[in-house]
């Protein structure tokens, strides 16, 4: 059944919450984006902060399923559908709560399946511990919870969310208003929405404080990212600058940005090496008609252009891109012309999807390409991208590169460069124990390619700072 809008209990997001008379231990399950990740962060500070604790290895009572769903694809949702009859399957008294974007666009797939117990949507994901509280004193036998996420205003910044012991991503955008004819996106986080460069610099300044070294900007769309100050609007430019000129975070990362919104007043701040050489562009294709029916922005010419200022004005700088094969009505021609030019620009690796339908967007009822067509020009793309990849990776042989010393692993110790590449360094267990969540110098000596990735080897010089 679809769902526009639910009626749901009042409840009160600031009402304390009476507490239960037992702790119950939970496990968060997360699917898909950046995003998503760093929202299952405040999911479970919600749920301790409320009582609840995080699941141990070897739980006494019945344990609660958080799963926090992805809906950029049908198959996103159906993972979740999988999992819910798995856990269910295996541990018949859990509970089972969906929340994310899945529950608040595809409602209807958990609301008639048994095996979850509340299916709460974005809309009122903030109030999932007062929901649970009440599931468990019986004061409710509501299962849904959702609203129309189009009035949802609020956006708050948070400590951020820890990829590690020394990065962190910090959210300072949600939504978007864009609503591309493939996306699904706007109607499951609703509009943009920015949080304040204030708020965001004063977060910054509290992870630096914990020993965070690389900060991680991420939000839904995040050059559509706005704040007023003083009657002026502010952009993603100033909020980059603002960050780096206010406080003392060692590394800076953007996550995905549109081709026309790489400014050169954007591109000139990349000049402070503080800010990483690293881009995720979301170009979808590089066919001008395909892009207008996809209802993107720009044109080939502006991917072209934005690529080859990446490489003119940032030194060694790492380009990943997001690539949609087989998006409705696209012909053999338009598909070519896409090839063509990602064979003849500057980039480093592509994330490589085939269309996926998603019902309620406008692509959904375009004249369709068949899924088999889709996934051979998919394969193309992504034989075209690991051809590129160890082509880049071979380029790195030989430089010095400042990295950050992650998790040791069964063949070595895990560093990742300020321009993104992942290294592997030949360090004892007591070399890593002394410089573990701190930033070295190494050399690349060498590459090892696979099927799909590639590692490079390196050696550690000295101290980085």
């Amino acid at each position: 059944m679809d769902h526009v809008e639910l009626n749901c209990v009042e409840l009160n997001q600031n009402e304390q919450i009476r507490r239960i008379s037992r702790e119950y231990d939970f496990v968060v399950h997360t699917f898909g984006c950046k995003v998503n990740t760093y929202d299952t962060g405040l999911i479970q500070k919600n749920l301790t902060n409320n009582g609840f604790s995080v699941v141990k290895k070897k739980s006494e009572g019945p344990v609660i399923h958080v799963l926090n769903t992805c809906a950029v694809t049908a198959e996103a949702t159906q993972q979740a559908v999988r999992l819910i009859r798995k856990i269910k399957s295996k541990e018949p008294m859990a509970t089972v709560v969906v929340t994310g974007c899945a529950a608040q666009v595809d409602t209807g797939a958990f609301e008639n399946l048994t095996a979850a117990d509340l299916v709460v949507a974005n809309s009122h994901k903030g109030m999932l511990p007062q929901i649970i509280d009440q599931y468990f004193k019986n004061e409710n036998k509501q299962k849904v919870f959702k609203s129309n996420i189009f009035k949802k205003e609020d956006l708050e910044a948070d400590g951020g969310q820890e990829l590690s012991h020394t990065r962190s991503f910090l959210k300072i955008q949600d939504g978007c208003n864009s609503f591309c004819a493939f996306c699904i996106i706007p109607y499951a986080r609703g509009k943009s929405r920015s949080i304040p460069i204030s708020q965001i610099v004063y977060k910054a300044k509290e992870l630096c404080a914990q020993g965070i070294k690389e900060i991680v900007l991420t939000g839904v769309h995040i050059g559509d990212y706005e704040d007023m100050v003083g009657g002026k609007k502010r952009q993603i430019e100033d909020l980059v600058e603002s960050v780096l000129n206010q406080t003392s975070v060692q590394r800076v990362r953007l996550s995905s940005l549109e081709p026309i919104e790489l400014s050169d007043r954007l591109l000139d701040l990349y000049q402070d090496d503080r800010l990483c050489p690293h881009f995720h562009m979301s170009i979808q294709s590089a066919d001008t008609e395909v892009l207008h029916q996809m209802k993107r922005k720009y044109s080939d010419k502006e991917v072209r252009e934005s690529l080859e200022r990446i490489q003119s004005k940032v030194k060694n700088a790492y380009v990943g891109m997001d690539v949609i094969a087989g998006f409705p009505t696209e012909t053999d021609e338009q598909f070519e012309n896409t090839y063509r030019l990602l064979s003849e620009t500057p980039w480093t690796r592509l994330h490589v999807f085939p269309y996926s339908e998603r019902k309620g967007t406008r692509a959904a009822v375009l004249e369709q390409i068949p899924m088999m067509k889709r996934k051979e020009r998919a394969q193309r793309l992504r034989e075209l991208s690991l051809h590129r990849l160890q082509s880049e990776a071979l380029k790195q042989v030989g430089l010095v590169k400042s990295s950050l010393v992650l998790n040791k692993h069964s063949d070595g110790v895990q560093a990742l460069s300020r321009d993104y590449w992942n290294l592997n360094l030949n360090l004892t267990a007591e070399e890593h124990a002394h410089i573990r969540n701190t930033e070295v110098l190494a050399v690349v000596e060498s590459v090892s390619t696979g099927d799909t990735d590639v590692i490079l080897h390196a050696r550690r010089i000295e101290n980085a700072q």
